[in-house]
């Protein structure tokens, strides 16, 4: 099976000799396992002119970074909706299946490096238009929707577990789940990371079902009544449980308070019951500012 992509294709904040902004094409591969060190992971860049800029080139630029790469990927994400149609027929055109989605962790990273460390060092940079960010979009969320009456948990808890635990995850009994190496964001050892287990009868076919929906981050509704609302793909949103009382309420709110002292980093567990120690999921998550 070959690895997941992360990929995005946009102009950049540098001008070229008819005072046009250069686009680039930045491929970079999804960290998905949690022994990887940063460095180890597959990228790819090159820049485009904007008389280039179509599905074609994109097309080429793709099938270039393949032929370095140490093996094809079977999927590539992207977070970029605008860009939806001519990402998506470029990967069909080369027989890869192309993802709107919210979880390019690694892609935001290097893309914030690359406006620190590499644009500003090119020839015809603008200043002023590097003033917007390479990982702006135009993000309009649906309203959330229940989750379907057969993936509803039975009981649910707010849990932490120190950074450090999990360099052991590998070990963990998992069916489902997708995780990233915590020293790409520098978290000291004894960070405390917040997360959520969902408990249910039906464990392994709600974590089934969540594999295969672009898990991006979940987060607490700032609305009246309170919901812990789960994000998935480019736009979806999901009614993972309402807070009826005060007591969890304030569970809540240290939740969103640990994560963001852990750089937006959290997990989602599924478990059968209180007493497994397996995971029918675990997916270790990142809310990104993608808007």
């Amino acid at each position: 099976m070959g690895s997941i992509w992360e990929l995005d294709f946009y102009s950049r904040p540098i001008l070229d000799e008819t005072n046009k902004k250069l686009w680039e094409v930045v491929v970079c591969e999804s960290p998905s396992e949690l022994d990887r060190s940063v460095e180890s992971l597959f990228r790819y860049s090159q820049f485009c002119s904007s008389k280039q800029v179509n599905s074609v080139w994109l097309r080429q630029a793709l099938e270039e970074a393949i032929s370095q790469a140490p093996k094809p990927p079977s999927r590539i994400r992207f977070f970029r909706r605008q860009m939806n149609n001519m990402i998506t027929k470029a990967c069909k055109d080369i027989g890869i299946t192309a993802v709107p989605s919210r979880r390019t962790i690694a892609l935001n990273q290097w893309l914030q490096q690359r406006e620190t460390d590499v644009y500003p060092n090119e020839p015809g940079f603008d200043s002023k238009a590097a003033t917007k960010t390479s990982t702006s979009v135009r993000y309009q969320p649906l309203a959330p929707q229940p989750l379907p009456d057969a993936l509803i948990g039975q009981k649910w808890a707010f849990v932490s577990l120190e950074a450090g635990a999990f360099e052991e995850m590998s070990e963990w009994d998992i069916s489902f789940g997708e995780a990233f190496p915590l020293q790409m964001l520098g978290l000291a050892p004894e960070t405390p990371i917040p997360g959520l287990i969902i408990f249910s009868s039906r464990a392994l076919p709600m974590a089934g079902w969540m594999s295969g929906i672009e898990l991006a981050f979940w987060k607490v509704s700032s609305e009246s009544p309170g919901r812990l609302i789960l994000e998935t793909g480019a736009v979806e949103s999901w009614v993972l449980a309402n807070l009826s009382d005060k007591k969890t309420l304030q569970e809540a709110r240290e939740f969103e308070k640990a994560k963001e002292k852990a750089q937006q980093v959290h997990f989602l567990a599924v478990q059968s019951d209180p007493q497994s120690e397996a995971f029918a999921g675990f997916w270790l998550l990142q809310e990104l500012q993608l808007s």
